[in-house]
């Protein structure tokens, strides 16, 4: 009998110590009844239903569903043991918490996210895969958004992976007014795994990893500093901040009963319809309220689809989008993108490219022609008008052919020209005039442009948009030849001055033979010397130029 005793005592023994090597007495002996819950586990069911937007249906599988089986702490730790993790998943009295809470209080939420899972999952696990990390991961966004796509925390995170503004942008997020990438699945789980690998060559440990991600990695440091440079999460456990004590305890459970529902008569949900999907690449504004029309599909699933869409608008315009869409209407989307683009996008799209129209007091139209209108109203001058449409008064009066400053009301305008671009070859400056004096005089000004080696005035007169007989007329040309450095008129332009002052130096440029004005002159340079550096090089034929 007492050898039996002593057996019995040695076996004891042995069991207690098997069961203590997994986890440090230390990390065993936490107790810490002022945690905080998770933000995404204190949400109401039926508003993470309804952010979801997922048709549920009653569990048909082979789950038998019942009561919580409490189990013995023991048990917990031996489960917790067996899982074939990289990652430490220590059990102590914090950790049981929140499996009970998992397990019974929250047993219904962790049904659906299951389901869930079945589609996100995949996801993290392939990303997981290919940065080299833990796919225990996995489990870190059921307790940031409870895989909710478009959750966001009282501080303004937002997504699965619960990114802060700056650090996804940071990770190469965009988010503006209308697209929000912190809530695309497939980016912004790349970003989050980018930023854990990034931590783990900080601390290399996942315990700090996992707690640097939920209270950023300055708390940490501070929780390091503070217990005297200790590198264990749970002997800074009490340094941390009270939210992030209850973190790491958080995902450990979150592993246990991912793994171990059925142990506690936890079943997932169905989902009505599991549909294949496609994506297409976007290049054009489209509003979901398009899409939904022309193909049928409800505005919700779409939403649902593509969460990083805040506004229901994919803005292709600015740079391109894939757009997620169900395989079934992918050719349909193709076939039918005219007709969903020219949807009733007056009704979708309702902001204005242009406000001119209020300012002028009239509509400005384009002609077929390629000139723009404008039809005078009362009150107009040409003074005003030229200064709305940015042009000047001998212009209108040009294009118009107008002789004096008289303006019928209703008289149809030309207030523009698509006009051929300044290059480097030509420039024009024009005589600053003061708009505000009707009466006015009209002044010749010239433009000129330096002839260069390959130069022929049936060029020249079509770079400027002139003719060579008008080319030949200004400059006194009895023939085509020209010479190399020689300096042309290539455009006469009329413009007004007013009456009462006399043009100065100050307010009319005029070029002037022997001037070189042109652009591609290096400032500073001679021109003289440029040209004999030309004429050097040139074929050995000697030209005389006007300089």
């Amino acid at each position: 009998m007492k050898r039996l005793f002593i057996f019995l005592a040695m076996v004891t023994a042995v069991f207690s110590y098997l069961y203590s090597q997994p986890i440090n007495q230390a990390k065993d002996a936490i107790e810490d009844t002022a945690i905080v819950l998770p933000e995404s586990m204190t949400a109401n069911l039926a508003d993470l239903l309804h952010d979801w937007q997922i048709d549920f249906a009653a569990s048909e599988n082979n789950c038998k569903e019942g009561q919580n089986i409490v189990c013995h702490d023991t048990v917990y730790r031996d489960r917790l043991y067996r899982l074939p993790s990289e990652m430490e998943l220590s059990f102590n009295s914090v950790v049981r918490s929140y499996i009970e809470m998992y397990s019974v209080r929250r047993r219904e939420q962790v049904t659906y996210m299951l389901t869930l899972g079945d589609y996100y999952f995949p996801l993290f696990e392939e990303m997981l895969d290919r940065y080299g990390l833990p796919l225990e991961l996995k489990y870190l966004p059921v307790i940031e958004s409870a895989l909710n796509p478009v959750a966001v925390s009282r501080m303004g995170a937002t997504g699965l992976w619960q990114f802060m503004l700056k650090t996804g942008q940071g990770y190469g997020l965009v988010i503006n007014s209308l697209v929000d990438e912190r809530r695309d699945p497939y980016k912004s789980t790349e970003a989050a795994v980018r930023y854990l690998k990034d931590l783990y060559s900080i601390y290399g440990d996942w315990n700090l990893v996992i707690a640097a991600y939920n209270c950023g990695p300055g708390n940490v440091n501070k929780a390091i500093a503070r217990s005297g440079g200790k590198q264990d999460y749970w002997e800074i456990y009490y340094y941390l901040p009270r939210e992030t004590r209850g973190y790491v305890p958080a995902f450990i459970a979150a592993n246990y009963i991912m793994n171990y529902y059925t142990e506690h008569h936890i079943c997932p949900v169905q989902v009505n319809e599991f549909q294949a999907l496609d994506t297409v690449h976007v290049n054009q504004e489209i509003h979901f309220g398009q899409i939904a029309e022309i193909l049928d599909i409800p505005v919700s699933e779409l939403r649902r689809l593509n969460p990083q869409f805040k506004r229901d608008i994919v803005p292709g315009n600015y740079e391109p989008y894939a757009l997620v869409l169900p395989t079934k209407k992918m050719i349909a989307f193709i076939d039918k993108k005219d007709e969903i683009l020219n949807c009733r996008r007056s009704t979708y799209f309702t902001h204005r490219l242009e406000t001119d129209q209020y300012i002028k007091g009239g509509d400005s139209s384009v002609g077929s022609d390629g000139l723009v209108y404008y039809r005078v109203r009362k009150g107009d001058n040409l003074s005003k008008i030229a200064k709305r449409n940015g042009v000047t008064v001998a212009q209108l009066k040009s294009w118009n052919k107008l002789k004096s400053t008289l303006l019928p009301i209703g008289k149809q305008l030309i207030v523009g020209k698509n006009a051929s671009p300044a290059t480097a070859d030509s420039k024009v400056q024009f005589a600053e005039v003061r708009e505000d004096s009707i009466q006015s005089v009209s002044r010749e000004v010239n433009q000129y442009y330096r002839v260069k080696k390959g130069d022929t005035l049936g060029a020249i007169a079509k770079r400027n948009g002139v003719t060579v007989s008008e080319l030949k007329s200004w400059n006194g040309l009895r023939s085509s030849r020209i010479s190399v450095g020689e300096q042309l008129i290539v455009r006469k332009m009329s413009e007004e001055v007013p009456e009462t002052e006399e043009p100065s130096s100050a307010t009319v440029t005029e070029y002037k033979k022997g001037e070189d004005k042109s652009s591609d002159a290096p400032e500073g340079s001679n021109i003289i010397s440029e040209y004999l550096k030309e004429k050097i090089n040139d074929s050995g034929k000697q030209k005389t130029g006007n300089i």
